[in-house]
């Protein structure tokens, strides 16, 4: 049993709460384990300066944690500067996003994604995916249902989980006790037609096997489809 006693093939406790940021065109707060993070959607009538003209839309993202979001006060980036982890995310995330829909279907517009994590315990990269996604997929439809989008789009699912080594072990879903001390450290991305969009794999410390990448990804699978049950909410 782990310190949460989870089992090693298990996710933490998952609870999405729509309408978090009501200002937004769409948003949602997505809890898992200790983990927050708030999802917010922007629609902007414009898109960057390489697509004007082409009457294709654009999706973007943003990542951020509060400065108590974990145990130690995080200065605040807009005065220190964003790191390369946020820069990194942020790619992760737009990357993501924009397997979701064929963009040259949204017109000029940006739909501009806000994750803020509020309390972090681990996959918080994740956890913004998977909720973006979610967000994402609301606003799409709200786009069709006023007239913004005058044919229903067609959107593939998307949801991220982490996975690790701990101990010998392959583990799921780890929190941020597990992450610190993982001999391996994953990060898995899904299309909910089973293909991966992006796997990031770090050892810590020595090399690892091929067998243990494969045991982390089928726990990274059992976990994702697990996470798109949360499309029907």
């Amino acid at each position: 049993m782990r310190n949460d006693q989870r089992a090693a093939d298990a996710l933490r406790p998952i609870t999405i709460e729509k309408g978090f940021q009501p200002q937004a065109y769409a948003s949602l707060l997505i809890t898992m384990g200790g983990t927050q993070v708030a999802c917010a959607v922007t629609l902007e009538a414009s898109v960057p300066p390489f697509l004007r003209g082409t009457g294709q839309g654009w999706i973007t993202a943003e990542y951020g944690m509060l400065p108590c979001s974990t145990n130690s006060r995080m200065a605040r980036e807009a005065a220190k500067g964003r790191s390369g982890r946020t820069f990194e995310i942020q790619r992760l995330l737009g990357r993501s996003l924009r397997t979701m829909v064929d963009l040259a279907r949204l017109g000029e517009v940006t739909l501009r994604v806000d994750c803020d994590v509020l309390k972090a315990d681990g996959g918080t990269r994740t956890a913004s995916i998977t909720g973006a996604a979610i967000a994402m997929r609301d606003a799409l439809e709200r786009m069709h249902r006023e007239g913004v989008l005058a044919i229903a789009p067609e959107i593939l699912p998307v949801a991220a989980i982490s996975a690790g080594i701990v101990e010998g072990q392959a583990m799921l879903d780890l929190n941020y006790a597990e992450d610190s001390k993982a001999e391996v450290d994953a990060n898995f991305v899904m299309t909910g037609d089973g293909r991966w969009v992006e796997t990031q794999c770090t050892a810590e410390g020595k090399p690892f096997w091929p067998e243990d990448f494969g045991r982390m990804a089928v726990l990274a699978r059992k976990g994702i489809d697990e996470l798109f049950t949360l499309w029907t909410l």
